[in-house]
């Protein structure tokens, strides 16, 4: 169990670097068992690698994406990649909360 300070979230990099690692990770797995891995690898390694997740409070995050996000997969439909973007963020959300104890993964 982590003990969560969202005041402590301001500096997550250093206080909380191994937990971002672990929902990161859970979500990447978690995705690449519902879809095509080369497409989540590459949302992982050119979009979400420049992500920032933030603690918004009540035990919710929101990812911020890179403002070119769409066009770093440009091989990508466009409609599909919004889908599944919007899905890995929604998954990555629900790791961060639960490996910070406000709910269990899906």
């Amino acid at each position: 169990m982590t003990d969560f300070d969202p005041d402590r979230f301001t500096d997550k990099y250093e206080h909380y670097f191994t937990e971002l690692q672990q929902a990161y990770r859970r979500a990447f797995e978690a995705m690449s068992e519902r879809h095509d891995s080369d497409l989540i690898h590459g949302i992982d390694q050119r979009i979400l690698a420049e992500s920032e997740p933030f603690y918004e409070g009540d035990g919710e995050f929101r990812i911020e994406l890179p403002d070119d996000a769409s066009d770093r997969l440009p091989d990508v439909d466009a409609d599909r990649l919004e889908t599944v973007l919007g899905e890995y963020t929604g998954e990555l959300e629900t790791q961060l909360r639960s490996v910070f104890d406000f709910e269990e993964a899906r």
